[in-house]
C-alpha cells in the first residue's frame, strides 16, 4: 500500500479485504501495462507474441491470490454478510455474478493464448489481449463496488462478535 495512502475501513476483516484488494490492484497493473501496449502500440507480430507470452504469464501468476481472494469473499464474508442483508437480491447477487464474469474473461484470455503462440494471427493476439482489458476493467470496478457498497454495509451491519469470527476466517495469506 502506498505511504499516503489510508485504509477506508476500520474493522480488522474490512481491512484484511481492502488490503487484498491493494495487492491485486497491484499485480493487475504490472500486466495492464501490457494490454494498454497492445491497444496503443502493437505493430509487430513477432514483439506482439512475445508481449502475449508475457501477459499470459503474469495473468497466470496473478491467478494464484484472486483465486484464494475470491474463495475467502465468497465462503467466508458473502455467507456472513448474507444472513445479515439476504442471498436472493440485492448487491450480493450482483458481486458474485461479477466473480463469475471476471473468471469468465481470464478463462477465455487463457484459452485463446494455450498453446503455440507462434500460430496466433494479429487479430488473434489482439482479441484475447482484448480479453484481458475487459478482465481488468471489470475487476477495477468490482473492486469499488465492494469497498463503496459491501465493505461499509459489512461494518454497519455485522455484529462484533460475528466480525472478530469473520477476521479470524479471513486472516490468511493469498499470495
Amino acid at each position: 500500500m502506498l505511504e499516503n495512502e489510508k485504509m477506508r475501513f476500520s474493522k480488522p476483516a474490512m481491512r484484511i479485504l481492502e488490503n487484498e484488494h491493494r495487492y491485486l490492484t497491484y499485480l493487475m497493473d504490472e500486466w495492464h501495462a501490457i494490454v494498454l501496449w497492445f491497444e496503443h502500440r502493437m505493430l509487430d507480430l513477432e514483439e506482439g507474441r512475445k508481449q502475449l507470452e508475457k501477459l499470459r504469464m503474469q495473468i497466470i501468476d496473478f491467478m494464484v491470490p484472486l483465486k484464494k481472494h475470491t474463495e475467502k469473499e465468497e465462503e467466508h464474508f458473502f455467507s456472513l454478510l448474507g444472513t445479515y442483508i439476504g442471498f436472493e437480491q440485492g448487491p450480493l447477487v450482483g458481486i458474485q455474478e461479477e466473480h463469475r464474469e471476471i473468471e469468465g474473461y481470464i478463462g477465455h484470455f487463457l484459452y485463446q493464448t494455450e498453446g503455440d503462440l507462434s500460430l496466433l494471427t494479429l487479430d488473434e493476439i489482439q482479441e484475447a489481449a482484448k480479453n484481458a482489458g475487459e478482465a481488468f476493467e471489470v475487476l477495477t470496478v468490482h473492486f469499488i463496488k465492494e469497498e463503496t457498497v459491501l465493505f461499509p454495509m459489512a461494518e454497519q451491519q455485522i455484529n462484533r462478535n460475528d466480525l472478530t469470527r469473520l477476521c479470524d476466517k479471513l486472516n490468511t495469506l493469498i499470495s
